[in-house]
């Protein structure tokens, strides 16, 4: 049994890394955020594509060049609706903006990967984004408070935020 435990510990150093996995979960599919986010009109698919300019613009918000050539959203020609992606800690977290008149309108967690954090799906933190607009140094005009120990989650959303707001003014300006 003496030697038997030493073995046990070492197997158990082993597997701990597994144990912090995060498994996928999916707290609203995005066609069921699509039909929320529109409820008076059908809107339509469009494609906003990241010019040389956009990119830059998008990087800067990031603090990364985007990992896309195009972005897709859906508009009623009044609101429209951005579904993006952007990575926590280790994994990529998926939220929808819906966006009306330059402000955020809804804001949702749909796929969330990361092992922790996922307090950033409840409705008391996703409402700070409502009403939140853009300033002209492409920054939220409000303050979003933090989430111990969710601060990358927390900083991934922002950063999300301020480019649906981005993209949204880009979409409405052409």
């Amino acid at each position: 049994m003496v030697r038997l435990f030493p073995f046990l510990m070492a197997l158990a150093g082993l597997l701990q890394p597994w144990a912090a996995i995060a498994e996928e979960r999916i707290y609203l599919q995005p066609a069921d955020f699509i039909a929320a986010a529109f409820t008076d009109a059908a809107p339509q698919v469009r494609v906003l594509w990241l010019t040389p300019a956009l990119r830059a613009k998008a990087e800067h918000i990031l603090g990364h060049a985007p990992g896309q050539l195009r972005q897709k959203y859906w508009s009623d020609g009044q609101k429209t609706a951005w579904m993006l992606e952007e990575i926590g800690k280790e994994e990529m977290i998926m939220a929808g903006f819906a966006i009306k008149d330059g402000r955020i309108e809804q804001t949702r967690i749909l796929i969330y990967r990361e092992s922790r954090g996922g307090e950033i799906r409840l409705p008391a933190f996703l409402a700070q984004f409502h009403d939140a607009t853009l300033t002209d140094d492409n920054r939220l005009s409000r303050q979003i408070d933090g989430i111990s120990g969710a601060t990358l989650s927390v900083n991934a959303m922002i950063r999300m935020s301020r480019l649906a707001l981005y993209f949204a003014h880009v979409a409405n300006s052409k």
